[in-house]
């Protein structure tokens, strides 16, 4: 088959905040194939930046947009998706949003190869298998302890065995005011659940306000203290690991959702002593480099965790990477009340069985399927015009 048409829609609550809330609007791409079938992906950026990586004028050879790229090519096997992730780079080699823009095409070529040939992603990846995992419920923390606790206790009552509290007032404040917050957070979820914290890079290159912290999370019960410090801080990440282990803190040190290449997350993994790494398929250029990140960390023996803030499309894409590894047993489910988190692939979704765990669906492609209604509720219409020349003007899906 080969890829016919490449569809953007920019979809956005009524009112965005500055919260940090990536639940809040999206780019979601869909391909439609020769032969009727459609994929659909989504990317983790400003949608409207990562749009003109699809639609904008050649500059040069390193400098030609996506759908150039990608219209009118076969698209039939694994490979071709690989190859077809390949020229995109290279038509996009010196375009800075590269990597994010085409992960919502790379996202929907593999939904669109799964259908085509009857296999569910995971498969297409070379997995035999698709293993549960525990969901976390993804939140930020309350404006104050108490708050905190309140939305640790709703998890709770929605029945999530985990949860990962983060941003918000996090580091903003004295060391005390930290601890008290993720006290509140054991607090409200109670001993049994795995808590994780994520700090938002807050401290920058700062070692010493991130040891004291994950020092006094340790004895709170914290799994892992996620992005203490900025992503290109590689040498303090280091430095902070090396200090947790000499001192037997029990915590592990966690990142890479800002790795936007597969070469920043290899970097992060082989120098910042993780032990956990973060990535998201939204941000590091779709399914295919998420997959080479979670086998290298296999090889490396890091635990692979995927960074999801987005929709049901996106967990799903992002379980299908690491369904098949069966030591890799968390994944991120945004826990929100956004209604694009569970309304853009109502009502299908990556849901909780009995037990409270996921897996990839056995179904063909990601295995969900993209609300119309929901796109055509939140789309806000746009139109790039250059010289009286339209590059792009938004349809009904």
């Amino acid at each position: 088959m080969k890829i016919e048409e490449i569809d953007l829609f920019y979809v956005a609550l009524p009112a965005i905040t500055r919260t940090a809330d990536g639940t809040q609007d999206s780019l979601v791409v869909r391909i439609r194939t020769d032969n009727g079938l459609v994929g659909w992906g989504e990317c983790d950026a400003s949608p409207l930046v990562s749009m003109t990586a699809y639609v904008m004028p050649m500059s040069h050879s390193n400098i030609i947009n996506i759908s150039e790229a990608l219209i009118g090519e076969t698209l039939d096997s694994p490979e071709d998706v690989v190859r077809l992730r390949t020229k995109a780079g290279e038509y996009g080699l010196d375009v800075q949003q590269l990597d994010h823009a085409v992960a919502g095409a790379d996202i929907a070529m593999w939904d669109a190869l799964g259908k085509h040939l009857g296999e569910p992603v995971w498969k297409l990846l070379g997995q035999s298998d698709s293993y549960k995992k525990l969901p976390y419920a993804s939140v930020l923390f309350g404006d104050d302890p108490a708050e905190t606790k309140v939305i640790a206790e709703s998890i709770i009552e929605r029945e999530f065995r985990a949860a990962k509290f983060g941003w918000g007032p996090m580091g903003r404040g004295s060391l005390d005011d930290d601890v008290a917050l993720v006290q509140a957070a054991r607090d409200g979820l109670g001993s049994g659940a795995k808590l994780m914290v994520d700090a938002g890079v807050i401290w920058g290159d700062d070692v010493d306000a991130a040891y004291e912290r994950a020092e006094k999370f340790a004895e709170i019960g914290v799994v892992w203290l996620e992005e203490p410090l900025r992503t290109e801080e590689v040498g303090a990440y280091r430095a902070l690991s090396d200090r947790v282990r000499e001192n037997d803190i029990d915590i592990g040190i966690a990142g890479g959702e800002g790795a936007d290449f597969y070469r920043s997350a290899d970097d992060m993994m082989t120098n910042a002593g993780l032990d956990f790494v973060q990535i998201d398929v939204g941000r590091i250029g779709g399914i295919t480099e998420a997959k080479r990140v979670a086998d290298r960390a296999r090889e490396l023996g890091i635990q692979y965790v995927n960074h999801t803030f987005k929709s049901h499309l996106s967990v799903a894409a992002s379980i299908h990477v690491f369904a098949g590894f069966e030591e890799f047993d968390l994944i991120e489910y945004p826990a929100g009340n956004s209604p694009l988190v569970l309304g853009l692939t109502e009502p299908t979704g990556v849901f909780r069985d009995p037990d409270g765990l996921v897996r990839a669906s056995d179904a063909s492609g990601l295995g969900v399927q993209v609300n119309l209604d929901a796109i055509r509720k939140y789309q806000r219409m746009v139109k790039i015009e250059i010289d009286g020349e339209v590059l792009f003007e938004s349809r009904e899906p």
